[in-house]
């Protein structure tokens, strides 16, 4: 079933309930391998529930109903394109939320090319109404386009990296059972899992979750540009370019512009860029 442009864009999920505690915020933080010094106090101030901080890119997990479920989308041709999210205020690290998701837009690149998804997710505290995140997400519907609607332009703008040298450089190890630690977060794509299903997809092993791995982006720019102070973070957005296998070495380059960090991920083994136009907002 081919996608229904203007059906599509009335696609959308209003209050649905979310929540989430000391639990889930800690085995987030543990499948982006924090702690992997248990000594380290900084951070073990992510890992143990005594003054537990969360790391931003946690509000990408949180959902409000398969508002994509009856677009037509052909989902075994979907890949994940880009991610967006933007924090209303330091994100607590148990919440009970409610969310609203809709698409935004559908973009189609032709027959041949696919067809582009946006959807916009919000949350807010359940009790007061505050708003506390604003996701964009991005899908690559691989075998969608053809259906008739427009071509551009995008909603969003990407980000443009610096030319010059990066100001700095943050090396992390992933360990080969980071995906089955991550799935445990939400994620339960066989991908990520079953070497059979990797390999009927056409990769040798499962693969890391893009989640993850712009997790791991976050992580290297916290402790790099933030000294660990998750409050100071405020926006992050990423563009993938290429799947990581887990064991692999995610090298976050980062440039500093003002409130501004424009950061690369690449693969010490492989010398794959993974995350490109990368940047992150800092509370001014």
């Amino acid at each position: 079933m081919p996608i229904n442009y203007d059906e599509l864009l009335q696609s959308a999920a209003t209050d649905m309930p979310y929540s989430y505690g000391d639990r889930e915020t800690m085995l987030y933080n543990l499948g982006l391998g924090m702690s992997r010094d248990q000594l380290d106090p900084n951070e073990l101030k992510y890992t143990f529930e005594e003054g537990l901080k969360t790391i931003p890119t946690m509000v990408s997990l949180f959902g409000g109903g398969n508002v994509l479920g009856k677009s037509g989308i052909n989902f075994v041709m979907v890949v994940h394109g880009e991610q967006r999210i933007k924090l209303h205020q330091p994100l607590p690290y148990k919440a009970d939320l409610l969310v609203d998701s809709r698409v935004i837009e559908a973009l189609d690149k032709g027959p041949d090319k696919g067809a582009v998804v946006y959807t916009q997710t919000t949350t807010k505290l359940k009790d007061t109404g505050e708003p506390v995140s604003t996701s964009t997400s991005t899908i690559f519907a691989r075998g969608d386009g053809g259906f008739g609607g427009p071509s551009g332009p995008a909603p969003v703008e990407t980000h443009v990296i610096p030319d010059r040298a990066p100001d700095a450089s943050c090396a992390l190890s992933t360990r080969d059972d980071q995906a089955l630690i991550y799935r445990l977060s939400g994620d339960r794509n066989p991908l990520h899992a079953d070497p059979g299903f990797a390999d009927a997809a056409g990769f040798p092993k499962p693969i890391l979750h893009g989640l993850c791995t712009y997790g791991v982006a976050c992580r290297a720019v916290l402790q790099t540009i933030c000294d660990y102070d998750h409050t100071k973070i405020t926006g992050f957005d990423a563009r993938f370019s290429s799947p990581v296998f887990p064991g692999e070495t995610v090298v976050t380059d980062m440039w500093v512009d003002g409130n501004i960090v424009s950061y690369r991920c690449r693969l010490k083994e492989r010398d794959v860029v993974v995350i490109n136009n990368g940047r992150c907002e800092l509370a001014s």
